[in-house]
């Protein structure tokens, strides 16, 4: 039996599903959001926020404040929460409203960016509105998710050594690049492993993380308007970017097989599926899906939502197999 006193505590790191009889490629899926912030983001959270409180840059009477999409939020509201901290989530319009609703009962206060950065996008503003209110007032404490080396060592210490015990010959890891902390954490952990693996990271169509002129992004998640600076891409042997239609079909394939993920995850899955296709033998292939699809019930599994941004022809019957 486990006994915990803090969400933080908790960590299920062994549940992988088997995606071949849907993809029709020896895919095994690491799911990461059975912890109590529902994503593989409380990882990353906890490891920041201990570093913060070690190097004494956040104590008693502190204010976290954190960009973010969605998941990264939950994680730190309920960190905060359990820890004492009051906690500002700045982030855009593309937030789903069952995350900013979850935020709001875990008592975080929410600021909302609607207008992008000439530059930089909605990020960019989210940034911008980050370093406005650290100016503003002594308290805030910004972790930074986008440079934090504790985003991706986090990853290096649990994610990646949980996957090499399950899978001794693993050959291939495909993981979504967002703020690129578990891409970085897991590609540098298995660099030094013990037999070669190969990594390939998943991106959005209209990302800018590694080189593409960013354009609209709906599902939050994965994808950038503004290189990581975490990002080393030495790490990485290999790219798929993968539209967001086909990110819909995907997860609502897979739905139809019993399984409700997040956008995140259909979009690291049609792009495993897809350099897959292209392989000519077999291969030990890993994803990591990030969350779950609950908090994406009104966006990537709402009919109406989905046919007015990307068409009444997208949730057509398709396979997950996508074209090479």
């Amino acid at each position: 039996m486990q006994v915990i006193s803090t969400p933080q505590e908790f960590n299920q790191d062994d549940l992988y599903v088997d995606l071949d009889a849907i993809t029709g490629h020896p895919l095994f899926l690491k799911c990461e959001g059975f912890n109590f912030a529902g994503s593989i983001k409380l990882k990353a959270a906890t490891a920041m926020v201990a570093a913060a409180e070690r190097d004494g840059l956040l104590t008693p009477g502190s204010v976290l404040v954190e960009s973010s999409s969605g998941n990264l939020g939950v994680a730190l509201s309920m960190i905060a929460a359990s820890k004492g901290y009051h906690f500002v989530c700045v982030t855009d319009s593309r937030c789903n409203l069952a995350t900013r609703l979850l935020l709001e009962a875990l008592g975080s206060e929410i600021h909302i960016v609607t207008e992008p950065s000439p530059t930089g996008g909605l990020l960019g503003a989210r940034i911008d509105h980050v370093r406005a209110l650290c100016a503003s007032d002594d308290r805030y404490v910004w972790l930074n998710q986008y440079a934090n080396p504790n985003n991706h060592r986090a990853h290096s210490r649990t994610t990646a050594p949980a996957i090499a015990r399950a899978f001794p010959d693993l050959d291939v890891l495909f993981v979504g690049a967002g703020t690129t902390g578990t891409l970085m954490g897991c590609a540098r952990y298995f660099r030094t492993w013990h037999r070669p693996v190969r990594i390939v990271a998943i991106d959005t169509e209209g990302s800018a993380t590694f080189g593409h002129t960013p354009s609209r992004r709906m599902i939050p998640g994965l994808g950038t308007s503004i290189r990581p600076p975490l990002l080393d891409t030495s790490y990485v042997d290999d790219v798929v970017h993968v539209n967001e239609a086909e990110t819909i079909r995907t997860c609502h394939q897979l739905a139809r097989h019993g399984f409700i993920f997040g956008g995140s995850t259909g979009t690291v899955v049609s792009g495993a599926t897809q350099w897959l296709a292209r392989q000519d033998q077999p291969l030990t292939a890993v994803a990591i899906a990030p969350d779950l699809g609950e908090r994406y019930l009104e966006t990537v599994y709402q009919t109406d939502w989905v046919q007015d941004l990307y068409g009444e022809d997208v949730l057509q019957p398709q396979t997950v197999t996508a074209s090479a």
